[in-house]
């Protein structure tokens, strides 16, 4: 009978207030920031692709550009707090909801999106697949590139 009912359980749609603290604790989430740059950082570059427009033409773009990344920003927030939700008791989200509501987690928040850019363009370009592939050959002598 208790597998039944875990079964039954972990099928279960969460509750409204978590499903309404899932969503915030995905809105205080890194990913957020990080959305944020790339919305700035693709836009630039599609920007960048049309020297043709004329400023009316980029104003409209970045327009339309926005309320693309709004509309899909929202998709993805929502299903993240759904399964914050589904898998975080409704203590466990009060209280990281209630840690999200400080001035120390904001801050955080704030710094984090530089911190993780910065840290990127320090490392430069980074190839995991050619770096499994490079320690693996350097491990067994397989997978070696032709010489």
């Amino acid at each position: 009978m208790t597998i039944m009912m875990a079964l039954l359980l972990a099928g279960a749609e969460p509750t409204l207030e978590a499903n309404l603290l899932g969503r915030e604790l995905a809105e205080a989430g890194t990913l957020t920031g990080l959305l944020t740059l790339l919305e700035s950082k693709e836009t630039a570059d599609l920007v960048a692709e049309h020297p043709e427009f004329s400023d009316a033409e980029r104003t409209a773009f970045k327009a339309s550009a926005h309320r693309t990344f709004v509309a899909g920003r929202d998709k993805l927030m929502a299903e993240t707090g759904r399964g914050y939700a589904q898998r975080l008791t409704i203590e466990e989200l009060r209280a990281l909801v209630a840690f999200n509501r400080t001035a120390a987690a904001q801050h955080y928040r704030t710094v984090s999106p530089g911190v993780i850019a910065s840290t990127m363009q320090a490392l430069g370009p980074m190839d995991f697949k050619g770096d499994v592939i490079a320690n693996f050959c350097k491990e067994t002598g397989k997978l070696c590139p032709a010489r």
